[in-house]
């Protein structure tokens, strides 16, 4: 792995259990990162991804506390090994009109998206620092680029992702890098009309895949280390049209 001295190093994974948090553990223990696996409630899935990952192991925590945070990190250090790398994958996505958005609504998507990346933010820094290397990719979110209309409160926790990834680069130079990759559409389920809409707006004419972000993240947790603080949008192009 280059610029790591370990050859099999150590990555925890937040919200692996499905989706794109999934992907991205599998691609890493098929490149040969030693996996650990974080969910919440969504223990059988993390248990099919522990599988896929060859048994790695698995880490419950609700990331909304962050007395949580602290005994996830702790548990991950006793049981797993410091941590070398960390991805911040966990988040949340809801859509209501800026009218309508609740204290509850706002707390519900920033307490996972941003209150919670900056708390594993630094617990991870805590495991990584003492060693004198470590690397952190932040996924955020083509949303934190661009303004979506009713994803005001989505919209400014991945921009807030983006920021903090920027901020802590320099907090934590020259020994951790900190890095974010921007998804852009990247379909699980059925893809209505809004979304038919982005894709068809992107100039590269399709929707990404799942593989394509975990791409991007295994660039960051291998590249030089003179590369930190970068967001890379993994969207086709969509954030500049």
């Amino acid at each position: 792995m280059s610029s790591q001295s370990n050859s099999n190093p150590r990555v925890l994974v937040t919200g692996a259990a499905k989706r794109i948090g999934r992907v991205i553990a599998i691609e890493l223990s098929q490149r040969g990162f030693q996996v650990a696996i974080h969910y919440n409630h969504s223990r059988s899935e993390a248990e099919e991804t522990s599988h896929a990952c060859g048994g790695a192991p698995m880490f419950q925590a609700d990331l909304a506390k962050v007395s949580e945070i602290h005994r996830l990190f702790l548990n991950v250090s006793e049981s797993f090994g410091p941590l070398d790398c960390l991805v911040n994958n966990a988040a949340r996505f809801t859509r209501f009109d800026p009218l309508d958005i609740t204290e509850a609504d706002w707390d519900f998507i920033h307490d996972i998206n941003l209150k919670a990346t900056f708390f594993c933010c630094q617990e991870a820094a805590r495991q990584m620092l003492p060693r004198g290397a470590g690397r952190i990719v932040n996924i955020s979110s083509l949303g934190g680029i661009r303004p979506w209309a009713e994803h005001a409160h989505y919209c400014a926790s991945k921009a807030g992702v983006i920021m903090l990834t920027k901020a802590l680069s320099k907090a934590f130079a020259p020994h951790i890098t900190v890095n974010s990759v921007a998804p852009g559409v990247i379909p699980f389920n059925d893809v209505d009309a809004r979304v038919q809409a982005m894709i068809d707006a992107t100039p590269m004419q399709r929707a990404g895949k799942p593989e394509e972000i975990a791409d991007a993240v295994h660039f960051f947790l291998t590249a030089p280390t003179f590369i930190t603080g970068q967001i890379l949008a993994v969207d086709g192009g969509l954030n500049y049209r």
